[in-house]
């Protein structure tokens, strides 16, 4: 009997953490960490509802936070075990989770002087995690290319296909022996898209039995990313001509190397108005080199342009990690584009840039992923009027422009278009659907069923289902 055990992102696009046990072994795919009010991520992170002495060994499908976040934490708790990922996953982790780790830092240090400055009791808060415990967890992470198989825990062997989605990022492939009989279980972790500039498409799994699919857009379709290039262009124009600035929350991974890519393009076409672009993000700077170091990940097309030039460099775009060049970025009267993280404008550079331009009408927020529950990035999604911005409520006069057709994620077509196909390439039983909002979740599910999907679910938090 295999059993399957949601333990983050269900009905929730934050957190991925699902436990699978088998006979033999227990295994943990994804550990991120939750993200949302400040608070409640807090105390949602520091106490993993995870039995750390039953797993047996971690399975990372890729880098982003809400999926590899937690990783520190849990070996801080007492996980000595092996995490398989992909090579560049592992690399990009080295990034990412040192400044994850920063970041807990800078949020123990500010809770801690809003108490001392309110009077209010409790205990010291510290970091939920600190550098050693990201060093200890980078040496215990394995690399596993693609398409290659391993033996991971008796009765248990894992590979990797390509998911698309960010650098590195993997579709899981476990095949697990049950009582004599073999099952393959697919774990998604996020879903890329087609045709996307920079990374190959996703691939097909074939055999597989139960799939445990993200499910972030099951309720929307995006629009063609060559729309999205010149929505983006004709906003930077709109906003140059009054004098204002482009502000781009975005994350890190990917997103930020994708925006690049694409201004890149337009100002060889001639299609940007001669503005600096600034790429305002040490963690930015530092995931755009370990781009560099895996062209194995790229699709034809990038690998074609990386033999002439790099994708992530042209004559006005600039790299910026001096904490007083982005000062000096804000304090410029002059129009420019400012990339940075994070982003859901949850931490990071970021926030300072809307401080300076949120209540300014010359300005424009342009929103280019998925916005969580509770995250600013989600108030700025609904335009409220008013928004807190490091504790203090401000008046937003700036425009906010959403740009979904930038998304990484598979759109409900493309979410469709996957599930069908593993179904033509084995025996698929059972859908389950993670790392969604109820909303998207009951349109998917809806959809897959009229596709003749007999067992789709949409577990919530704790819910356990047997293969």
């Amino acid at each position: 009997m295999i059993e399957l055990e949601f333990v983050g992102a269900a009905q929730q696009v934050t957190g991925s953490m699902h436990l699978v046990r088998t006979a033999h072994a227990t295994v943990l795919l994804d550990c991120g960490l939750y993200q949302g009010r400040r608070d409640e991520s807090f105390e949602r992170n520091r106490h993993l509802p995870l039995d750390v002495s039953k797993i047996d060994v971690v399975v990372l499908s890729h880098a982003h936070i809400d999926h590899s976040g937690a990783l520190p934490l849990l070996m801080k708790q007492g996980y000595d075990g092996p995490i398989f990922t992909t090579p560049a996953t592992r690399d990009l982790c080295a990034a990412m989770l040192e400044d994850a780790a920063m970041i807990q830092a800078a949020d123990a240090r500010h809770l801690n002087k809003v108490r001392e400055r309110d009077g209010e009791p409790g205990p010291h808060i510290d970091p939920l995690y600190g550098e050693a415990d990201v060093v200890r967890t980078l040496s215990h992470m394995v690399s596993l290319p693609y398409h290659q198989q391993l033996v991971i825990a008796k009765g248990v062997r894992l590979s990797f296909l390509d998911a698309g989605h960010v650098l590195g990022s993997a579709i899981c492939v476990l095949d697990i022996d049950d009582a004599g009989v073999e099952k393959r279980l697919c774990f998604t972790g996020d879903l890329g898209r087609k045709n996307m500039p920079i990374l190959r498409d996703p691939e097909i799994p074939t055999g597989v039995h139960a799939l445990i699919t993200e499910s972030t857009y099951g309720d929307r379709n995006h629009a063609p990313i060559q729309e999205m290039d010149e929505a983006l262009a004709t906003v930077i124009e709109r906003t140059f001509k009054r004098g204002g600035k482009v502000v781009i929350p975005s994350f890190a991974l990917e997103r930020a190397q994708e925006i690049v890519f694409a201004l890149k393009k337009m100002s060889q076409r001639g299609r940007l108005p001669k503005v600096p672009i600034y790429v305002d993000s040490p963690l930015t700077v530092k995931i755009t080199d370990v781009f560099k170091l895996h062209p194995e990940c790229y699709d034809a097309e990038t690998r074609a342009l990386l033999r002439k030039d790099s994708p992530f460099d042209f004559e006005s775009l600039r790299y910026v990690s001096d904490k007083d060049e982005s000062k000096a970025i804000d304090a410029s009267p002059e129009p420019c584009v400012i990339i940075s993280a994070s982003g859901m404008c949850e931490s990071g550079r970021v926030l300072h840039h809307l401080k300076a331009t949120l209540e300014d009408e010359r300005h424009t927020v342009v929103i280019v992923g998925f916005q969580a529950q509770h995250t600013l990035g989600r108030r700025l999604v609904e335009k409220r009027a008013r928004v807190r911005i490091f504790g203090v409520e401000r008046d937003r006069r700036a425009d906010v422009v959403v740009l979904n057709g930038f998304s990484a994620h598979a759109d409900q077509r493309e979410l469709m278009e996957f599930a069908v196909a593993t179904r033509d390439q084995g025996k698929l039983q059972q859908v389950v659907m993670v790392h969604g909002e109820p909303k998207a979740q009951k349109v998917f599910s809806e959809k897959l069923t009229a596709q003749g999907f007999a067992k789709v679910a949409a577990p919530v938090q704790g819910q356990k289902i047997e293969i």
